[in-house]
């Protein structure tokens, strides 16, 4: 008589949290959003980064294209601030160059940064066209977003200060985000905003017709300034960062300390 041929043992699931499948999920969108803030935050607490200066512009702008200036200008600005920064005596590293992570404006800032000797911080995010992390990034502060929102949030988390170069309607979007959350007073701390290339912001965007719209009120325009070279760029920013508080750091960085003391213990 036969024996019947016995099943081959039930092989163990994979860890939630080890299946690809189950974290790519509809159901696991809340953990994939919770990462994108908590990775950041592990990095950034480790680096003791908690001050950036943020460069959004065009990823369309090229060094030798007919607005390669800009892309010139912001290099230039960039290396600036980084020379600047690291004379300054702190603790921590104060006023990183920070942008999008991507080609044109991004690239240059990073790549401004990097010259000087700096580090700089990149935060990608997936796009079909265009978005690809540039390679003057420092190693190890590149960060890939999925989601525009978070991405947003480190912006914003971080800046002290925000320059504005010419861009499309991603430029607009991070610009009148940051600008919103100043009108509304919704950030732990100022941010200095600087819109560089008067002639350009001034064309595609009329401030004065929305003050007299009433949109905004006059006082909103005060906001922000307009800046045409790199050395005025930068005489205004260090206008600007010295009436902020010294050193106050964003929320998120009260909670850095305990890991912090644990490190250097």
């Amino acid at each position: 008589m036969k024996s019947r041929k016995l099943d081959p043992p039930p092989t163990n699931p994979p860890l939630a949290y080890k299946d690809e499948k189950f974290l790519d999920s509809d159901e696991a969108r809340p953990i994939r959003i919770l990462a994108e803030y908590l990775e950041p935050l592990r990095i950034l607490c480790r680096e003791q980064i908690h001050e950036t200066i943020v460069f959004f512009g065009s990823a369309r702008l090229t060094p030798d294209g007919p607005l390669g200036r800009y892309y010139q200008e912001a290099r230039e600005l960039a290396r600036l601030i980084t020379t600047w920064s690291k004379s300054l005596r702190s603790h921590a590293h104060r006023y990183v160059v920070c942008s999008g992570g991507g080609p044109g404006i991004m690239e240059a800032a990073n790549r401004g940064a990097s010259e000087a000797g700096g580090r700089t911080i990149g935060l990608n995010i997936g796009l079909p066209h265009e978005q690809r992390p540039n390679p003057y990034i420092t190693r190890g502060l590149s960060f890939e977003f999925h989601y525009f929102f978070m991405r947003k949030l480190w912006f914003a988390h971080l800046a002290r200060a925000l320059v504005v170069f010419p861009g499309g309607f991603g430029t607009l979007d991070e610009m009148a985000e940051i600008l919103t959350l100043q009108q509304t007073q919704k950030l732990d701390r100022p941010i200095t905003v600087l819109l560089y290339g008067s002639q350009y912001w001034k064309e595609i965007i009329n401030f004065d017709a929305l003050v007299r719209h009433g949109m905004i009120s006059p006082k909103d325009l005060k906001l922000f300034s307009f800046a045409d070279d790199p050395a005025t760029a930068l005489g205004l920013l260090q206008k600007g960062l010295s009436a902020q508080p010294e050193e106050t750091p964003p929320a998120f960085a009260h909670s850095c300390a305990p890991q912090l003391q644990r490190q250097s213990g």
